[in-house]
């Protein structure tokens, strides 16, 4: 779906026929997800550039491959980056290696982000990834996937602990904190295309959101709404509807 409202053309017709269906609610969700694609090539040139040096990512949650994936935004600055990706769909990981995976750069491993003990163990990001040192752990688009019964905080909890000081954890959430009457209704409606789907929307508040960075410290301007996230000049204004936090934290 998400491949889909990007304009891509790795998606099946079930796929556009669900996304579709979220339009029909939310029109705006097509220049939202281009929105949370730049959020996230801005956060990666942030931390791949030589203010901050990180030179390997762990992306968790990829989705099928888009444009400007982490690799390629990365090694604009970095020629040595090194970027595991992860995801729990068998489909998503047979798409990424071949098309994602690059020798010396990039490899795509399957993995649930709810056993964060099988991703951060898994022996290929073992030998692709060095956690003595600090790494880029992307969260973009999937937290908001996982219920309460998966624990997300104590998942969280896990991934930052394993990872070194000086690294850094780029997350997106879905929220509803500032909807009211048609807005709100509106967002209710779309997020029940997912009732049948292999994972359910879940919406938590803004203080919830900033509970998975833990006592990392956030990054100015913080955690705000995504097109707010250190926008670059000329880009057009992000949708009216913005249901996204997106921040950046850093672990001292």
């Amino acid at each position: 779906m998400y491949d889909y409202l990007l304009g891509g053309l790795n998606n099946f017709a079930v796929d556009r026929a669900a996304a579709d269906r979220v339009l029909a609610y939310l029109p705006q969700q097509r220049a939202s997800a281009v929105e949370n694609r730049r959020f996230l090539a801005r956060a990666v040139r942030f931390l791949a550039g030589p203010e901050q040096g990180i030179g390997q990512f762990l992306d968790i949650g990829v989705g099928l491959p888009a444009k400007a994936s982490v690799h390629e935004v990365a090694r604009q600055a970095s020629p040595d980056v090194r970027v595991a990706y992860v995801d729990y769909d068998p489909v998503v990981v047979s798409h990424g290696k071949a098309m994602l995976a690059q020798r010396n750069c990039s490899i795509v491993i399957q993995a649930d982000l709810r056993d964060p003990g099988s991703v951060l163990g898994h022996p290929d990001i073992q030998a692709h990834l060095d956690f003595s040192r600090p790494v880029g752990l992307i969260l973009v688009n999937v937290v908001h996937w996982l219920t309460d019964e998966d624990r997300p905080g104590e998942v969280l909890a896990v991934l930052r602990d394993a990872l070194a000081p000086g690294s850094f954890l780029v997350l997106t959430h879905m929220s509803t904190d500032l909807l009211g009457g048609t807005e709100l209704d509106c967002v209710r409606r779309a997020a029940r295309v997912f009732d049948t789907a292999s994972a359910q929307l879940q919406f938590r508040t803004r203080p919830q959101i900033m509970e998975f960075f833990g006592d990392w410290d956030l990054i100015e301007p913080g955690l705000v709404h995504k097109h707010e996230w250190r926008p670059l000049p000329g880009i057009p204004e992000a949708p009216t509807l913005d249901i996204t936090w997106a921040g950046v934290a850093r672990k001292t």
